[in-house]
């Protein structure tokens, strides 16, 4: 009996060795075939059967075993691999790649992607779109400024008041356009479809934030107005509600904000430093001659930007410097009083 029942550990042994090892070989035949990340283009014709697809996927090295795949597919019910052009690379491995041939096709070999970096102006942002689709940067600034384009924006996004329509304003939607990176089909993309996507994209960001808006006694026009600035003036993300805290210390204060982003605005050109004159220009977006917030934003903000401006730091700091003369720290300097912030710039900004 002794006998018998050792002759049956060892098979049960046997058989979960087996069991572990055929395990262990089918997880390890669905990781990717390597680290490669370098794209392949895969055409599956229309009409391909699974056998037709494992081994185009294997002959591509995309795969490490043809009946492995289709193991992987019966067991886990996958029947709807669709035929088309693929972007697929080394590193994706069994799951991933199925994910993508069952979802469809997801690559347009006529698709573009342009990238609008945080803080460009609408000017930057129509440049960037130039070069890279079949538009001219003047006949967008052109559609995008157009007053009838405009109202039809104002009646679909709840994010866009009639107070950009203010004759001071220079370009309506600066400010609006969200930056982030945008696809789209074609280069034959009109301004229309550039200003709805990047509006879109402003309205997921904003519909975030919608109750924290609200509940502000600023509006949505007002707040991007503000986060504008605080783009242009953050060195560092945790300099953003540090700074959104001066400015709001000084609107508060009733103190001109004086924030140099606006008086570049104004003038159409940045500077590391501002002429008496430059700060005398009479533009209703720079703050060294009129109090309050400027008359619209003069960038396009990140969302960080947007969430520092409705979630400023809690200080009593009302003046600021950026070591702009010391490249590698990126310091900034916070001060309480005007004595202060001079003894910093005499400090920091011996460069200027």
């Amino acid at each position: 009996m002794k006998k018998y029942r050792n002759i049956a550990l060892a098979m049960v042994i046997i058989l979960t060795t087996l069991i572990l090892s055929t395990c262990g070989y089918y997880n390890y035949m669905l990781k990717p075939v390597s680290k490669d990340t370098k794209i392949k283009e895969i055409t599956i014709p229309a009409g391909s059967s699974t056998t037709e697809i494992a081994n185009i996927l294997k002959d591509n090295n995309l795969i490490k075993d043809v009946t492995i795949f289709k193991l992987y597919l019966k067991i886990n019910k996958i029947n709807n691999l669709k035929a088309s052009v693929y972007q697929l690379s080394e590193n994706m491995g069994v799951k991933k790649i199925t994910e993508i041939i069952s979802e469809g096709n997801s690559y347009n070999p006529e698709s573009i992607r342009v990238t609008i970096p945080e803080g460009k102006h609408i000017t930057e942002i129509a440049n960037i779109y130039a070069k890279n689709t079949n538009n001219s940067a003047q006949s967008l600034l052109e559609f995008w400024n157009n007053k009838d384009f405009i109202l039809e924006m104002i009646d679909k996004y709840w994010f866009i008041e009639k107070d950009i329509l203010n004759g001071d304003i220079r370009y309506y939607l600066e400010g609006y356009l969200f930056p982030d990176t945008y696809e789209y089909s074609k280069k034959d993309v009109t301004p229309k479809e550039i200003a709805i996507k990047m509006l879109d994209r402003m309205d997921n960001i904003l519909s975030k934030y919608k109750s924290e808006i609200e509940k502000s006694s600023y509006t949505v026009h007002q707040i991007l107005t503000l986060a504008s600035i605080v783009e242009y003036e953050a060195i560092l993300d945790e300099d953003r509600p540090m700074i959104a805290g001066v400015f709001y210390n000084r609107l508060n204060s009733g103190w001109l904000l004086q924030s140099c982003a606006t008086v570049g605005y104004a003038i159409d050109e940045w500077k590391l430093s501002y002429t008496y004159q430059d700060l005398r220009t009479d533009s209703k977006y720079n703050t060294y001659y009129y109090k309050g917030l400027p008359v619209g934003p003069g960038n396009s903000p990140s969302e960080k930007s947007i969430i520092a401006t409705l979630n400023p730091a809690k200080h009593d700091y009302y003046y600021f410097l950026a070591n702009v003369c010391d490249t590698t720290s990126k310091k900034t300097y916070y001060s309480k009083t005007n004595q202060e912030h001079e003894q910093k710039k005499a400090k920091y900004l011996t460069c200027l």
